[in-house]
């Protein structure tokens, strides 16, 4: 992530993110390969203070160089180096030399994350930071022992604009089991993920998008697709990140119900609201009206390869100014139209656009077990150096004169032809800036909204960053965000990974029986899936609920 409160309205069409989670096996203790403890095990921060409330002074620089392993996300963007490009060559020489740190940046697959981070952390190799978008998992990761104690007067030593910035966050959220352990990116309120359908082909059938009022629409539109001989709706395997049933939910849903139910990382497959959500994939299935093999479309890129071919018809992604999906759509397709879902699409009628309401913070963050005092302390001074308005915009920007200009109003016009060495990743490089905030921000918030949306918007497709804010703030009252749970829930941790992998066999293999079978199938599977650990999880998770172990 992300994670994303449209993901729900497309049945099956957005790209999830995160992999199976495997076991790390316990503490790391072998950071970088060595096998053997560190010298200075990551016993709390507190204990390595030189006196209590006294903290070394790096402001001139570390005496003995040391190695700081940032993780990036690795999209696999065409042309583009995650680990060695200009912006990280600009950070080392900025940052790293000042102060006599190796920056190195630690590819992380974000189509499969969990299993990037388990394989590092049970190679001794993983960074600094251990991050992820959602709660369950950090605090698997916490559950493995991998993360080591803060100490917040630390943070605050060494990073004291961050820890302005995110400190109360952190006091609110960063405590599990009463032990000081994680820290946040900001996450101001908005958004960018979008979906988008080819509005010819909705024009072609006789229809506009804004007819698009419920999944009965929605389904129509697809049987006039298929008719025309245009395409299908788009598809995906549903893995990791499970918010794909809201839509069918009973409005305003049970806060109890929602902490039971909702889980990024174990899938419902047992309620009312999931077996609506499959007998309707499984009508779509049958009836020619889904890509038939939505359940190999297992990455974004395989999606998207999809929408650009010109045989599926919509496409869930974060909106860019720098996304090449238009361009390449047009390039087999160069009649092709685009607009923006209504979020109300996705919808049965008589139910409401529920979406996924994100938490007060972006990455939740943890300091690898095994870093020593001085790369947790190299973390902090990374992240207020990164904190600071000016490397922040830059980062998020590039070059004055190359890769934007200012305008009046002291906003970045981005220049969407250059291709020079200072060029943005296609998410204009959040994977790196990130860590601090999710969202590009200017200190009047009419403007970061005017910076977003030229953020967003492609050039010559501005009305679709102005309709995905439109909608965005019209459906705003049916996202909520899922339940906090302040403990590690065990269970979740012990079977989420193969519950993960049975879930995928089970749904696929309902979706895919034929109507008239879809009943006896689904009831097979639900008891198959409560069999197998789902329901000692429902019976954790509501054990935890009776307790108040949740908000």
């Amino acid at each position: 992530m992300n994670k994303k409160g449209f993901v729900s309205l497309m049945m099956a069409s957005v790209m999830t993110a995160g992999m199976l989670a495997g076991c790390s096996g316990g503490n790391n203790n072998a950071k970088n390969g060595n096998t053997e403890p560190t010298t200075a095990p990551a016993e709390s921060a507190a204990a390595t203070n030189q006196t209590e409330g006294s903290f070394p002074d790096y402001s001139k620089g570390f005496e003995k160089k040391v190695s700081l392993d940032i993780p990036v996300y690795e999209r696999a963007y065409e042309g583009w180096n995650v680990s060695d490009n200009y912006y990280t060559r600009w950070v080392q020489a900025e940052f790293g030399d000042k102060y006599n740190i190796e920056v190195n940046y630690v590819p992380i697959t974000r189509a499969k994350e969990v299993t990037d981070y388990e394989q590092l952390l049970a190679s001794h190799k993983a960074p600094d930071i251990i991050f992820h978008y959602d709660m369950p998992q950090a605090l698997t990761y916490y559950g493995e022992d991998v993360m080591q104690p803060l100490d917040y007067a630390e943070i605050e030593n060494y990073a004291p604009t961050y820890w302005k910035n995110m400190g109360s966050t952190i006091e609110q959220y960063g405590t599990v089991d009463d032990q000081k352990t994680f820290f946040f990116a900001a996450r101001p309120e908005a958004d960018n993920f979008v979906n988008i359908i080819r509005k010819d082909w909705v024009e072609k059938v006789g229809m506009k998008v804004e007819d698009l009022t419920s999944l009965e629409k929605y389904n129509e539109m697809l049987v006039k697709w298929k008719e025309a001989g245009l395409g299908v709706t788009s598809g995906n395997l549903l893995q990791n990140f499970f918010n794909f049933n809201y839509a069918f939910r009973e409005w305003p849903v049970d806060a109890k119900y929602r902490a039971l139910y909702s889980d990024l990382s174990v899938a419902d497959l047992t309620t009312a609201d999931t077996e609506a959500y499959l007998r309707n994939l499984n009508y779509q299935y049958n009836n020619g009206l889904v890509d038939k093999e939505f359940y190999l479309r297992n990455d974004e890129p395989k999606v998207k390869a999809e929408f650009v071919a010109g045989k599926t018809g919509n496409f869930g992604f974060y909106l860019a100014n720098n996304t090449d999906v238009f361009a390449a759509t047009l390039q087999n397709n160069p009649e092709a139209e685009f607009a923006v879902v209504p979020p109300y699409a996705g919808v049965p009628e008589g139910k409401k656009p529920q979406g996924r309401a994100y938490w007060p913070f972006g990455f939740i963050m943890g300091i690898n077990y095994e870093s020593t005092p001085e790369e947790r302390a190299a973390v902090w001074m990374y992240l207020e150096w990164l904190s600071q308005p000016e490397n922040l915009f830059k980062f998020q920007n590039g070059i004055e004169g190359e890769n934007y200009t200012l305008d009046a109003d002291g906003i970045a016009l981005k220049n969407p032809d250059y291709k020079g060495e200072s060029v943005l990743s296609q998410n204009n490089n959040k994977d790196y800036w990130g860590l601090v905030t999710e969202i590009a921000q200017y200190p009047d918030a009419a403007k970061t909204r005017t910076a977003n949306l030229r953020n967003w918007a492609p050039a010559g497709y501005e009305t679709l960053a102005d309709d995905l804010v439109k909608y965005y703030d019209e459906v705003a009252e049916f996202r909520t965000p899922d339940a906090l749970f302040n403990v590690v829930l065990e269970k979740v941790n012990e079977y989420k990974a193969d519950l993960n992998t049975l879930f995928q066999e089970l749904y696929v293999k309902v979706v895919l029986a034929p109507e008239a079978e879809f009943d006896a199938t689904y009831e097979a599977a639900k008891k198959t899936y409560l069999d197998a650990g789902y329901q000692e999880v429902l019976d954790e998770k509501q054990a935890a609920i009776d307790a108040g172990k949740f908000r």
